[in-house]
């Protein structure tokens, strides 16, 4: 039986674990939080991510490890001495975590990006204004995620409390971008260099969080988007884009790149360099998960095909779970809850409502916008194809 290591217990690792079972591979997970979603069903090493001994510790433990957030201090594991135990290496690590060095490398591939200038200094700032205009958003280099770590800064009002709060930080100015649809690709890279890619996914953020993922049936995405473009060439500038970000890395595992799309052009906004929570519609709607290709290819097994089996959305539940009670009774629908404490912003479960084809997807979205909470949802909905 082989064993899998994971760095990090969130509900990522808890969804890797619960695949994980289904292949015959047991795991480990290593979490600072002696409460963690995936350590609830497997065993666990309560210790902080850059305890050394403890990676190390891990490491010996299991025949692959791989982690399930890209905040995972990179120096540690280099420190560990990890080796090609670790999917995907440390070297996107360095990337993923620095937003400048993530635009940087667009540009060096090719990859068409939004205007971006390096902040040092409030010189700089005012420097970079000039260049982009407001409005642009002002972001921390690392450690954003959903939202945090940004603010928009639509007049100097706003740049003068921005620079009070974040003025101590490398940071980065990005050009404010007006896009019409947010999209994701994800794709997952082996040790032989084969990479597959499942459609293109449909995203609504709110907040800056993730609050919807739409992805449809092929046959439904022949021909033209709601805005007139046309999906092969999407999805193929899309996986181009991810073909070279994963031939780079010489990447093994799940990859997933978001995307804007801004007058025709789509323009690379960051990668996740691991499973991702739009790809979570895949459990149900996929022939292949993206936790189970993940495992697959970090593990050294064949690849699992990347077809999309059904019309799919996935809603993510923030804060608090909602009554399941009431939501089951929609069908199609398929329930995750990660095991968390409510608290506000939290991502706590997500739900994917399933149907076999787009009329019955459509009755099934009706009956399931008229229960609370997802009438308020119906807005952003309206959004996705």
């Amino acid at each position: 039986m082989q064993t899998l290591g994971i760095i990090g217990g969130g509900q990522l690792a808890r969804m890797l674990v619960l695949q994980a079972a289904a292949l015959g591979v047991r795991c480990q997970v290593l979490d600072p939080n002696p409460d963690a979603g995936a350590g609830q069903l497997c065993q666990q090493i309560v210790a902080d991510y850059d305890d050394i001994e403890a990676l190390r510790a891990l490491s010996d433990a299991v025949d692959a490890l791989t982690y399930d957030f890209e905040n995972v201090p990179a120096a540690a594991l280099q420190q560990a001495k990890l080796g090609t135990k670790l999917s995907p290496g440390v070297s996107v690590l360095h990337v993923a975590q620095d937003r400048l060095k993530e635009k940087q490398l667009f540009q060096q591939l090719g990859i068409e990006v939004g205007g971006f200038h390096a902040v040092n200094s409030r010189t700089d700032l005012l420097e970079a204004l000039d260049q982009t205009g407001y409005p642009a958003v002002l972001k921390t280099r690392r450690m954003g995620y959903d939202g945090k770590g940004q603010a928009l800064l639509r007049q100097q009002e706003d740049l003068e409390r921005a620079w009070q709060q974040m003025g101590g930080e490398d940071l980065i100015l990005e050009a404010f971008i007006t896009f019409q649809q947010e999209y994701s690709i994800i794709g997952v890279r082996n040790r032989a260099g084969e990479v597959r890619c499942y459609p293109l996914v449909q995203n609504v953020h709110e907040h800056g969080v993730l609050r919807c993922s739409r992805v449809s049936l092929a046959q439904n995405r022949r021909g033209q988007n709601s805005l007139g473009q046309n999906w092969d060439q999407l999805q193929t500038q899309a996986e181009t884009c991810l073909h070279a970000i994963a031939e780079q890395f010489d990447y093994v595992g799940v990859l997933t790149l978001e995307l804007f799309l801004c007058d025709g052009r789509l323009l690379a906004n960051e990668i996740a360099p691991r499973v991702h929570n739009s790809g979570h519609w895949s459990i149900e709607a996929a022939d292949c998960s993206q936790f189970e290709n993940h495992l697959r290819a970090v593990l050294d097994l064949p690849l699992g095909p990347v077809t999309v089996s059904a019309e799919a959305l996935m809603l993510n539940f923030i804060g608090t779970m909602p009554d399941a009670q009431q939501l089951l009774q929609v069908p199609g629908l398929h329930w995750h809850d990660y095991g968390k404490q409510a608290r506000p912003g939290r991502k706590v479960g997500h739900a994917t409502l399933c149907g076999t084809d787009l009329a019955q997807f459509r009755q099934r979205l009706q009956q399931l916008v008229s229960h609370r909470p997802f009438t308020q949802l119906w807005t952003l909905l309206q959004d996705l194809q």
